[in-house]
């Protein structure tokens, strides 16, 4: 029991990026506004992104910046284990872009949903294209 205990301490980051995930995805399917779908979906992107980011780092190493002797002093090996992957960050850094560029078009459809028919919430919104 206690090993266990010590392995839920261990991953506290992953229940955290769980637990996130699940707001978001409850956000976007089960409220009826469409602002809260949209906070739903950046809560759901922003977890995701976390998350990513948490399983690209390992222990003991350090960033790919490798030391040059001006000198022209003797060369060694590179291990590329001892050095941390940077693809998986830069990657996260295209997503946010797209998670910003995400946000602020769906913030202009809600905007001119809500200027064509003066509310954000889906049944209204249902009824008033049926009627």
């Amino acid at each position: 029991m206690d090993a266990l205990f010590q392995l839920l301490v261990a991953k506290v980051n992953y229940w955290i990026y769980i637990v996130l995930m699940m707001i978001g995805l409850w956000g976007m399917i089960a409220k009826r506004n469409l602002v809260k779908k949209i906070i739903g979906m950046n809560i759901l992107q922003t977890a995701i992104i976390l998350f990513y980011v948490s399983i690209a780092t390992k222990r003991g190493t350090t960033l790919p910046i490798l030391q040059i002797d001006p000198h022209g002093g003797g060369h060694h090996a590179v291990h590329a284990a001892d050095y941390l992957n940077p693809l998986p960050h830069v990657l996260m850094l295209t997503a946010i872009v797209v998670s910003v560029a995400t946000l602020g078009v769906a913030i202009a459809l809600a905007m001119n949903v809500y200027r064509q028919y003066g509310t954000l919430e889906e049944d209204e919104i249902a009824e008033r294209i049926r009627g």
